[in-house]
This record gives structure tokens, sequence and C-alpha cells, in this order.
């Protein structure tokens, strides 16, 4: 007891600092009235347990994830024992270049479909108003400090709930006030759409349930049965647990079955906690699993021992280490908006205004995204980060490996925030394990394989209930190849060392399945065969429609890359020179990019028509983004083949499709189209819409709702204002012309550099480079430059100026244009 009332003291103290505060200003969603529907909704997550919060006055509804809750278990092993053989018949077909029999035999390769993240869920909050009307309503979202905010008052009385997913505490905290005391009356429970039941056991509300052994995904109709609760092996299917204690000052709480109520209360404050029985991709989370009620009530029991200050200040501390490492500024001397709802803001955007503060809010919003939703070890940010409110979401919500999950930490070290890698890195470490096996069983090949979908379980088969997939997107094996590319990314961005001598074995291997993957072609070049490019058909002959055929650009690029990087790997941790060699020489005789008819990078290895040639997917310009292959400062005729991929594809597309294209436009240095598609990727959409843009709270429509879009587009800014991918520091490569004056601090480059720049007039007017590692720096500027301490100059080269010094460890370093006669007083030099 003595626990409890140091916490209600404290929150009391807290409430009468914080009672009609209106949070606001450029890092704050705010809106003017509830959430109707489930993209309105507010999102605070700790990287493992999320909340939707709609901001309901009497009838509250928070829906609850926790980032480990899939149906399912581990993955099988040689799940199609026919697989090795009908590859063989593929590629026998696609010598005699018989697409369509190579397409029907592709099904021929497929194994089972992958599981599904789930939703934990509802915690339902039934406040007595007295029929009383609902005024001075607003809620919100404080991005930085990562607090939901709903506030109101009726009959004379002031409410405020606060909402935040704690990760130092590993709770959801849901606190209600209210201006006088004894006000507060209302009614608390639990349900969720899975097999669950609930109690109350000695004040505090008790839900155990269990997911089922498989679902299906949302798109597969063929199954009479496409959710099975029971596995007869006892392996499949895991358990969880969802706690809620209230914790009350002044008032009655009383509990009627599974429900608990308060009346009368001055404040109340709800501690939520949850755990699943997962433990490990491998172990069956039934007979192998780990005690989730247990865990879930050692969560609890911790967080009680904080009183209401520290529990909040604990958390606003963590969410500030991280989120507070980048800031950005655009046209601060634009009309401020930040005090229109964000909705209506979102509106007028749409149909033209001007409102740099909301794009700046934007880039910032999907890095509060990746620290709510990344925390996780072994389960990283999915399709819908760890916000789910389907038992069958869209895609399963998984991990979709032609592009999905990597375009979800393309942000992660550019924007200064690498420790959230950390979940990407277990599962491509699971992957590696499982994926050995489908090497192994489906191709008889080395190394490890991934094709285009995989869940918590690390599946990397190739899906398709063993046929029933279309194989311009089951069949796509590349994911391996691909993945490495984040392994050697972070050790670019780090400089990690030991990071690298870990994660080399792993780029080795997915070098080595590639190389056994490729098959020369009648002209002596190495090909992938069967190979397809996500997810986009072709026509061939008479109009006939393909998918599956040899070398798709998409495959040359991503080999070329990997080859790239896995040698340079080897060569700095000078192993493998023989490996090395043989890579060399395999990418040497890979079939050559080709410039088709249109002037265009051609998508495959012949200069086919596309069936859909605005195509979400822009798989082909993989050498572009996210790789460095092509680039206007090394292969200019690659890259001008590129633009005009671009400009066939066109500038509209679902919402992640947008968000790549902003990246794309920024690697051609060509700031103006990028920001065209950024303001594309800000349209206001709403349900039953079918163009991709942003919902009412930020989140990225496909449509529907798919995060990879929002992370894709604050990487997208960042390429506009920062690149680094060829060895040097390229400072304001894509600006746009919109964008007159800025500041942006915290970027961080490939060699371990962080970045400030500001700029005015559409130029830069100053820059501070803040080396973690020392080495040699290169920077790319587009007006010349100096380092006055050390006496350097840039020099004028074709496209911009570049200049080079030796960086010490910890040391910063002030550019400023070397035409001004004054040192900016922006920065201090240190």
């Amino acid at each position: 007891m003595s626990i409890v009332r140091t916490l209600l003291a404290a929150s009391g103290a807290i409430l009468a600092m914080s009672a009609g505060a209106q949070p606001g200003g450029a890092l704050t969603l705010h809106y003017d009235k509830p959430a109707a529907v489930w993209t309105e909704a507010l999102p605070v997550g700790n990287g493992r347990l999320g909340a939707m919060v709609f901001g309901r006055a009497g009838e509250e509804l928070i829906q609850l994830n926790e980032a480990t809750l899939w149906s399912g278990g581990p993955v099988g092993t040689n799940i199609n024992p026919g697989a090795f053989e009908a590859l063989g018949r593929v590629r026998e077909a696609l010598g005699k270049q018989d697409y369509a029999q190579a397409y029907a035999l592709s099904r021929q390769m497929q194994g089972r479909y992958t599981e599904g993240f789930l939703p934990l869920g509802d915690l339902m909050l039934r406040q007595d108003l007295k029929g009383g009307d609902v005024r001075d309503y607003r809620r919100s979202l404080d991005i930085r400090n990562g607090i939901q905010a709903t506030t109101f008052s009726v009959n004379g009385v002031h409410h405020q709930r606060e909402v935040f997913a704690s990760a130092p505490d590993q709770v959801v905290v849901v606190r209600l006030q209210a201006s006088q005391p004894h006000q507060i009356t209302l009614d608390i429970e639990t349900a969720s759409q899975l097999r669950s039941s609930s109690s109350v056991d000695q004040g505090m509300l008790n839900l155990n349930g269990k997911a089922p052994s498989h679902v299906d995904p949302n798109y597969v109709g063929h199954n009479a049965q496409p959710i099975i609760q029971e596995d007869p092996a006892a392996c499949r299917g895991m358990r969880f647990a969802l706690l809620v204690k209230p914790v009350v000052r002044d008032g009655e709480m009383t509990q009627q079955g599974s429900r608990i109520s308060i009346r009368g209360a001055s404040e109340v404050h709800l501690l939520v906690s949850a755990a699943t029985s997962f433990n490990g991709f491998d172990k069956c989370p039934d007979s192998a699993g780990k005690d989730a009620e247990a865990l879930a009530r050692s969560h609890m029991e911790l967080a009680l021992l904080r009183d209401a200050a520290a529990l909040r200040a604990a958390h606003v501390a963590d969410f500030r280490r991280l989120f507070d490492r980048m800031s950005l500024s655009i046209n601060p001397a634009a009309e401020d908006r930040s005090t229109l709802p964000t909705d209506k803001r979102l509106q007028e955007y749409t149909a033209g205004q001007e409102d740099p503060g909301l794009e700046a809010l934007y880039v910032q919003f999907g890095r509060y995204l990746l620290i709510s939703s990344s925390r996780t070890r072994g389960a990283p940010a999915n399709l819908q980060g760890i916000w789910n409110k389907d038992v069958r979401p869209p895609w399963s919500s998984n991990y979709t490996t032609n592009i999905n999950v990597q375009m979800n930490y393309w942000p992660v070290e550019s924007a200064n925030l690498a420790e959230l890698f950390a979940p990407l890195d277990d599962l491509i470490g699971n992957l590696a394990v499982t994926g050995k096996e489908t090497a192994a069983s489906y191709y008889r090949a080395p190394g490890w394989a991934v094709h285009h979908n995989s869940d918590i379980w690390a599946s990397s088969n190739p899906v398709g209930d063993l046929g029933k997939g279309d194989p311009k997107w089951a069949n796509w094996a590349m994911g391996s190849p691909w993945l490495a590319r984040h392994l050697w990314e972070h050790y670019q961005f780090t400089g990690d060392r030991a990071y690298l001598q870990r994660t080399y074995p792993l780029m080795k291997d997915a070098a080595r399945f590639l190389l056994a993957w490729l098959q020369p072609n009648a002209d002596g070049h190495f090909v992938t065969a069967p190979s397809t490019s996500p997810e986009n058909d072709f026509y061939y002959g008479d109009r006939r429609r393909g998918n599956v055929s040899v070398a798709s650009t998409m495959d040359m690029g991503i080999a070329r890359d990997l080859f790239d990087n896995v040698s340079a790997a080897s060569e700095i941790l000078g192993v493998d020179a023989a490996f090395r060699s043989q890579l060399r020489e395999a990418r040497a005789k890979l079939l050559p990019f080709q410039i088709g008819a249109k002037g265009q990078l051609q998508e495959w290895n012949k200069d086919f028509e596309e069936v859909e040639p605005r195509h979400r997917h822009v798989s082909h310009l993989y050498a572009l983004h996210p790789a460095r292959l092509i680039s206007p400062l090394s292969t200019p005729e690659l890259a001008a083949a590129a633009r005009r991929t671009l400009e066939l594809r066109g500038d509209d597309g679902t919402g992640w499709s947008l968000a790549w294209k902003v990246n794309f436009w920024a690697r051609l240095f060509d700031g103006d189209h990028a920001y065209k598609l950024f303001r594309n990727l800000l349209r206001l959409t709403k349900p039953g819409d079918k163009h991709g843009g942003a919902y009412a709270n930020l989140f990225d429509a496909h449509p529907p709702f798919q995060i990879d879009g929002n992370f894709a587009g604050t990487a997208g800014v960042i390429e506009m204002l920062l690149q680094s991918q060829n060895g040097e520091l390229h400072l304001l490569p894509a600006l746009p012309n919109a964008w007159k004056e800025g500041k942006v601090s915290g970027l961080v480059g490939r060699g371990n550099y962080v970045v400030d720049i500001t700029w005015q007039a559409a130029g830069l007017t100053s820059a501070r480079i803040t080396s973690r590692l020392g080495g040699r720096c290169v920077i790319r500027s587009p007006v010349p430059v100096r380092i006055e301490k050390l006496g350097v100059r840039s020099t004028m080269g074709k496209n911009g100026h570049t200049l080079s010094f030796t960086a010490s460890r910890g040391r910063t370093y002030v550019l400023y244009p070397a035409s001004d006669s004054e040192k900016p007083n922006r920065f201090k030099n240190n």
C-alpha cells in the first residue's frame, strides 16, 4: 500500500503542473475530434508494446499489440522435396524461351505461406460523463516525448488523459486526471479477438490467451479453414498474457466479473503489461515457450516500484535520448501552421498550401515510428511496425523481403538511430539458419536463400501453398543478397570492425548461394535463372504475358552489389583472398545493364514491353538506390537511362512507391523532382481512397496502411540533404528550390561522420562535420568551401566542389563558403 500511496502522491503533483497544459508546437500532431477509424488513431510504442489511442471522451478505445505475438511456430524442413527437380525443368524451359512453361513449372518450387502478426487485445475505458456536453476537445501526439494526450471539458471539469509506452519500464501507462476531485467514474475492461479468457485478480485485470497455430494471409481464399487453432503436436500456437493494474486516488474500486469499476476518483493511473511465450525463432511457442503471465507480472511488479514522476521522467529521458539526436528546420520564416489540426493541415497541403513545418514534422514522425517499433530483439518492425488490429492483416503484416522490410530500415543509420538496427540484424541471422536449409533442400546450393516473404519464425522458402502463389512474387529468390547489404551498410556507417568480423560469414554465405544460383548463358554471361522483376509482367511474342525469365536487371544489380560489398569486407578483414578473386571474376561475367529503345534502363534481359508501365515497383533501379552502382558522378549514361525509366514510370503510385521514388530522384541530384514526389507522399488519403499518400494520423497509405512508406520518406529527405554512398560526404546534393532556408543537425554519413548543415537562398552557408572514427574525409559541396584551421579549400570539378583532409577521431570541423569574407557565427569552431 505504501508503494501505491507514493505513486499517487507523485502523480498528483504532476497533475497540478500539467492540468490545462496544451501540447503543441513543431513536433506535435493534434486534432479537434476523436478518431473515427483506425488510421486516425495515434500510435505509441516502446518497441515491444504498441498502442493505438482513439481519444474518445466517454468510450475510449486503446488497441494493443505485442511485437512477438504471431501465429504459428518454427518452420519445417524439406518442405517441397520436388523443388530441385522442378528447378532443372524451369531452366530447361527458359533455355527454349518457353516463358509460359517456366511460369507453370515455377509453381512446383513453392512451399508454405508465412505466418501473421496478430492483435493482442483492446483496453476499453467507459467513463461516465454524466450526460454533459464535451467541450474544448483536443487530442495530440508529442513525438519528441512519445506521449499521447486527450483533453476535454464536461460540466466545467477539465479532463486530461496521457498514454505512453515506456521502454525502461516495459509497460504502457494511461493516466486519467481531472481538475476537480472525485470526478472520475469509469469501467475498465479488456477483450481480444484471439481465443482468451478474462478475469480480475487482486484488483488487476488478467487476460490470458493462445494464438492460432496457423493463419492464412488475407489474400488467400482457397482454404476452407484459413485460421487453424490447434496444433496436435502441441508446438505451434503462442500463449500470451495481458494485465491491467489500476492505481486509484480517492474513490471506490470494485470488480464485476471481468470488469473493474471505479467511482468518484480524483485520479486513475493504469499500468498495462503484456508478454508472450515466444522463446526464439526455432523454439515451439507452446511446448517450449516462456511463461507469458510470469513475464507480464514481472514487468508489472517492477513498474509499480516507481512513482508516477519516475515512470514518466524515465520514459521521456529514454525517448529524447534517441529522438533529439537529429533536428530539422525548413524555411523557418514561413507561416507557422502548427496550430491547425493536423488533418486539416494535411488537407490544405494536399490542395497546394505550402507548409514546410508539416514536411519537417513528417520526416521526424518517421524517426518517431522507428524508435517506437524497433527495439525488440528478433522482431524488427514489420509491414505495420508494431500496430495491427486484424487477425488476418494485409499481407499478414509480415516481413516482405523484396523491398519492404529493407525499406523500413533505410533511415536507421543516416537518421542517427543505429542501435535500432539490432532487431533486423537478429532476423537476418535467423534467416541465415533457416535459409541454409532452404538453399540445400530446394536448390542443392551452399549458403542461405531467402524468398519474398518471412515472419518472426524466419521463414525463407518460396511461399504459395505448394503451387498456388504467383511466381512473379512467390519465387523471387534474391532475399539473402539484398539483406546482406544491410550488414555491410551497418559497418559502413559505424566502422565497427568487430561487427564486420561477426557478420562477414553471413555476407560470404549469401555470395556463395548467389554464385551457385548464377548460370552461364549462350554468350558466356552469368545470369540468374529463373528470374523475376518484382512484381511486374512483360509482353512477349504475340502479346502473351510472362514474368519468369532470365537475368532481370534487378537481379544483376543485386549480384554486382553483393559481390562488391563482400569483396570489400574481405579485404578490410584481410581474409579470403581466393574467394575475393572468385567474386571479382564472377562479377566481370555478369550480364551488363542494358538501355532499351525508349532510352530507359531495361527491366529484363530483353527489351520487353511492360504489362504495367507505371507499376508501383521500380525494381530495376536497385542499382541506383539502395545500391550505388549507378550515379551521375560515375555512370552518367546509365544515370540518364535511370532518369528516363522514372519518367516512364510516372510520379504516382502507392505510398511506399512514392517514397522510393523520392530516394531515386535524390540520387539523380534532382531536388525539385524529389520534392514533387515527397509532396505526393503527403497527399491526404481517406478510407476508400485508392491513391497513395498519408492518412490523417500521418501513417503511410499504400493503401492500406504500410509503414515502409513512412520510413522511406524520412530516408528520402535525408538523401536530399546528405549522401555518402560514393565514398564522400555530399552536402545538399538534391536541395529543392522550395526549401530556400533551413538547418539540419545530427545526420550520419558513412564513415561515422555526424553532419550539421545550414543553408540560405538555396545555398550552403555552413556545415559542421564531427568524426567519430577519424580517417580520410572527402566532402563534396555545391559551393566552394574551406576549413580555416586546416588551411584547406575545395577544388572545382565537373560535379561541384570537393575537399579532402584527414579527420581526427572525436574532432569537429566547421566548413563555410570559401568566398565569404567572414566566418559565420552559426557554430563554434572546435
